[in-house]
C-alpha cells in the first residue's frame, strides 16, 4: 500500500460501537494511545473490521481513514 498521506499510524481495533448509519471504531496505538474513526456500517463490512484487527489510521486534514492490508 502507498499512500500521499503522511501520517500513517499502525494499530488494533480495540472497540466498534455500532450506531444506526455509521460506527466509532477506538484504534489501540503504541504507548496505550488511542485514536477514533467515526466510519460507515458498509466500511466497516468491507474492511472485516472487528476487535484486535490491525489497521493504520491515515489522518489526511480533518479525516482519520482506516486501512487494512486485505
Amino acid at each position: 500500500m502507498k499512500l500521499s498521506a503522511r501520517n500513517v499510524l499502525k494499530g488494533k481495533v480495540k472497540k466498534v460501537n455500532h450506531g444506526a448509519l455509521n460506527s466509532e471504531v477506538i484504534v489501540g496505538l503504541p504507548h496505550g494511545y488511542e485514536i477514533v474513526s467515526i466510519i460507515t456500517k458498509a466500511s466497516i463490512e468491507n474492511l472485516n473490521l472487528n476487535e484486535g484487527k490491525e489497521v493504520y489510521a491515515i489522518i489526511d486534514a480533518t479525516n482519520v481513514i482506516l486501512a487494512t492490508d486485505y
